[in-house]
């Protein structure tokens, strides 16, 4: 389900995966100062920007997203580790093992820090995007496309195949998609647990939509062509008792500070549009 009226609308020389994601603090200002209260208010987005928010009640009836924005495909820059891990971890379930102890490690960075060395080992683990494509029929995902070659940061998303993705690992109701019984439970909470666990530099994002008891994962990327940046955020927030899974992905940001800004600023007002409902 499509709302509109809510919502408006990378690293330097981009020569490997490696060179994606800086370990970017974000700017102590950048919460306090973009908080809105009302979920009709019309987004400005600086420069080129656009975005798109995807939001889903874990705890409601319906069994669609609401997507604020066009649900067209984004740069998925550093969210993409999450569908990387479930892939590796849908690997391991078929060949009736558990992720090694090396695996393990490098999925631990990976997610709580960003790492992209350990990306690129369990991209290359996984079969770089035809292992990735494949392993997101299982989970439900329709409309992600890996990135090129040693390039995971340029796989391409939209907003409601994050949700997908997000149902595959959070959603545990008799009427989600096939996608979620694709990861075994051990595998699920494996993944539940490290997006809690993200550096506290990194904790921006879709976080400011509710209070604690978030899990997530951001992707940050400068475009070399443009030096705009794109800037996304993907998770589970809790607002007023319920619990919701939100995606907002997001480009052509004058700066990563800004990017910030608009996503943060997004997750808030389609929380509190899905909480009005």
């Amino acid at each position: 389900m499509v709302r509109t009226g809510i919502l408006a609308a990378s690293l330097a020389t981009l020569f490997s995966a490696a060179s994606l994601d800086r370990a970017v603090a974000a700017p102590a200002s950048v919460r306090s100062d973009t908080a809105t209260t009302d979920a009709r208010a019309l987004v400005q987005p600086q420069g080129r920007a656009r975005v798109t928010a995807a939001v889903f009640d874990l705890d409601g009836t319906g069994r669609e997203p609401a997507v604020y924005g066009d649900d067209t495909p984004y740069d998925t820059a550093s969210i993409v580790k999450v569908d990387i891990l479930a892939a590796a971890l849908l690997k391991a379930q078929d060949t009736g093992h558990a992720l090694t102890a090396q695996e393990r490690d490098q999925a631990e960075a990976m997610i709580e820090r960003s790492d992209n060395a350990a990306a690129n080992a369990l991209w290359r683990r996984i079969g770089l995007a035809p292992g990735l494509e494949a392993a997101n029929k299982r989970l439900g995902l329709t409309a992600t496309k890996g990135g090129p070659g040693a390039k995971w940061g340029l796989t391409r998303t939209t907003a409601s195949d994050q949700i997908r993705l997000l149902r595959a690992v959070f959603d545990t109701g008799s009427a989600s998609p096939g996608g979620s019984t694709a990861l075994t439970e051990a595998s699920r909470t494996y993944i539940r647990t490290l997006m809690t666990r993200i550096v506290g530099e990194q904790a921006w994002g879709v976080s400011a939509a509710g209070g604690s008891g978030w899990a997530l994962k951001n992707g940050w990327l400068q475009r070399n062509t443009t030096g705009l940046w794109d800037v996304n955020s993907v998770g589970r927030v809790t607002a007023n008792g319920r619990h919701y899974l939100v995606a907002v992905l997001s480009d052509g940001n004058t700066s990563m500070k800004d990017g910030i800004a608009l996503v943060e600023r997004e997750a808030r007002a389609a929380v509190t549009s899905a909480t009005a409902h």
